[in-house]
């Protein structure tokens, strides 16, 4: 599977589960030009323009975090509770963090006027509440296991400085713990972060 993504970007989420499953992958990284570093157009591959982007080992490409994090869980098997409720929570948190939490990071990502801020920091302050409940005193969002969900939950926690809002106490030290986790190290220094 080849993973094309940007560093820091959402994608690391993918990047990450990855490698915490141990599917054998490649990263191909993008330009804000819409150019992979072999030169290839991007928007022929993901007409979309967006990361991340998965290109199975047929040529057949997914995009959404949601459905890429989802299929490393279930091609895996790993990282995905098989089923029950904690497989529904998975997915709902997904869905979640997708909706309501990344997609309030825009005014921020592209510095909107003041007033979209202010309404996007209360509906950040308002979902990372729910995470925070949701999470409790367990050492991961769902269970105590890592689950895809948790994935996502890293880059979503590490990107909030961005919007100034503070985290929660259980969500900040859970996002601590993510950080030294070895597939963690392994993304940013494979992404050129660390």
């Amino acid at each position: 599977m080849n993973l094309f993504y940007y560093p820091a970007a959402c994608s690391l989420a993918d990047h990450i589960a990855l490698i915490e499953t141990g599917l054998p992958y490649t990263l191909s990284a993008i330009n804000h030009e819409k150019k992979t570093e072999d030169g290839r157009d991007f928007l022929s591959i993901n007409p979309k323009g967006y990361i991340p982007t998965l290109e199975l080992e047929d040529g057949t490409i997914l995009t959404e975090n949601q459905i890429i994090l989802n299929y490393i869980g279930e091609r895996s098997g790993k990282l995905l509770p098989g089923e029950g409720i904690a497989r529904w929570r998975t997915l709902e948190a997904l869905a979640f963090m997708s909706s309501e939490i990344h997609t309030n990071y825009i005014p921020f990502f592209k510095d909107f006027p003041e007033p979209e801020k202010v309404r996007a920091r209360a509906k950040l302050q308002n979902s990372f509440a729910i995470l925070a409940d949701q999470m409790g005193d367990k050492q991961f969002l769902i269970t105590g296991e890592m689950t895809i969900a948790d994935c996502y939950l890293f880059w979503i926690l590490m990107v909030a400085p961005k919007s100034g809002v503070d985290l929660p106490q259980n969500l900040q030290a859970g996002f601590d713990r993510m950080k030294t986790r070895p597939s963690v190290i392994q993304a940013f220094a494979e992404e050129g972060l660390a």
